[in-house]
């Protein structure tokens, strides 16, 4: 492709005005006459209105020049810093066929460069679609295994085995209870951040919600040799526009974690504050900095503060060496 020097060709034509200049200043002051020869004052003013046309054509040229140069970087300028629609990466400026000079050539390379950024932005977008679909497929396929070991586990159970069989069974079906929430926890991540995965907001009885959950995991709590103070008020509550089953599995994570981390203090609450409209969970346990024997990769967490995010909540940690506390409402002041 041929290519043209935009300042080479401005360098020029400044460089036979400044040259030419001096010239007619010499051929002026050369044929300058002192008599008082009309001829002579003819030519003077001739030569006079030759350098002043030389000085008007050598700035019209320059403003010109800054003219061209500035609106086309601005143009350029405009193109680096406005998106595409949906999209962060901006639009390419058009490019000449031909002829290219410097400023041509600073816009093709920024066209280069937005081809690059969408070829690497396609290429992320097909490579995260096939990693959630294989999580997705490996999450489904991973289920058989573990149907089939627990069926053989459950046979166990009903031979005759020694004391340390017996707990070597119960750890066998702990930890595939263990495999399989995490499991249904990673397929349940992949599902939500595809958007793949259902939610319908609906006005929501909170404090109904709150107890019928508390009511579902109140046996856990109360095998697990847990004290349980439920503070939930009959003759008040309050309405958020969520999703109840979304609602339930966020709940449903936080009193999971409370049975496996927090089971040394033996203790949960569950309070609302109606006025604030917010719902408290706290915990007895170590806190959230100590390393449990339990814990995991923090996926249920995750979720759960993804679903809250996504139905317009805020929730807030507080821990520390004698316990954890949880907020939960549209707006928090984090006391």
């Amino acid at each position: 492709m041929k290519q043209r020097s935009f300042f080479r060709r401005y360098l020029v034509v400044h460089f036979l005005g400044l040259a030419l200049l001096p010239v007619m200043i010499l051929m002026m002051v050369a044929g300058v006459n002192p008599s008082s020869d009309p001829s002579s004052m003819d030519t003077t003013r001739s030569i006079s209105g030759l350098i002043a046309l030389i000085i008007a054509t050598f700035i019209s040229v320059s403003g010109v020049f800054f003219y061209r140069l500035r609106q086309r970087l601005v143009r350029l300028q405009k193109a680096m810093t406005v998106p595409g629609e949906g999209s962060w990466i901006p639009e390419p400026i058009p490019e000449r066929a031909s002829g290219m000079n410097e400023v041509d050539q600073l816009g093709a390379s920024f066209n280069q460069m937005i081809r690059k950024l969408r070829d690497s932005r396609l290429r992320e977008q097909e490579e995260e679609s096939l990693r959630k679909q294989l999580i997705a497929n490996l999450s489904h396929d991973l289920r058989t295994p573990l149907t089939a070991l627990r069926g053989h586990a459950s046979r166990l159970h009903r031979e005759p085995l020694s004391q340390e069989g017996v707990a070597s069974l119960t750890a066998i079906d702990h930890t595939i209870t263990h495999i399989s929430e995490l499991m249904d926890d990673l397929l349940s991540y992949t599902l939500l951040t595809a958007g793949k995965y259902p939610y319908h907001p609906e006005p929501t009885d909170m404090v109904r919600l709150l107890r019928s959950s508390v009511a579902s995991w109140y046996p856990a709590f109360e095998n697990a040799g847990f004290r349980i103070d439920a503070d939930l008020p009959f003759d008040a509550t309050f309405s958020w526009d969520i999703d109840s089953q979304w609602m339930t599995r966020v709940l449903g994570n936080l009193f999971q974690n409370v049975l496996r981390h927090a089971d040394d203090g033996r203790f949960i609450g569950i309070a609302v504050d109606i006025g604030q409209e917010r719902f408290i969970i706290q915990d007895h346990g170590p806190g959230m900095g100590t390393q449990s024997a339990n814990r995991g990769a923090g996926m249920g967490l995750t979720i759960s503060k993804y679903m809250l995010k996504e139905m317009g909540l805020q929730v807030h940690f507080s821990s520390d060496a004698e316990g954890t506390t949880v907020r939960i409402g549209k707006k928090l002041d984090q006391t």
